[in-house]
């Protein structure tokens, strides 16, 4: 369950998302600082969770080294 990457992202994604709601209408300030001092710990070990384990499903890039899946790169134009 630790090693899946879709759990791990919405776990800590409820965490922040409790901490922030917890910041503007808690009365709790010392709960708030403890979520606060833990929180770096849960994002890195969702990232490590995600680049360890996470399976990339989208097609390679093959020759070519334009990333952009979503639109063709003749479209684009010049930025």
């Amino acid at each position: 369950m630790f090693r899946h990457p879709v759990f791990a992202t919405i776990f800590v994604s409820l965490y922040l998302l409790a901490y922030c709601v917890l910041m503007v209408f808690g009365d709790l300030p010392w709960l708030t600082a403890i979520l606060f001092l833990l929180s770096p710990f849960f994002v890195i070990w969702m990232a490590y969770t995600i680049m360890r384990h996470g399976r990339y499903q989208g097609p390679e890039l093959g020759e070519e080294e334009f990333g952009y899946q979503d639109r063709e790169h003749d479209s684009l134009g010049i930025f």
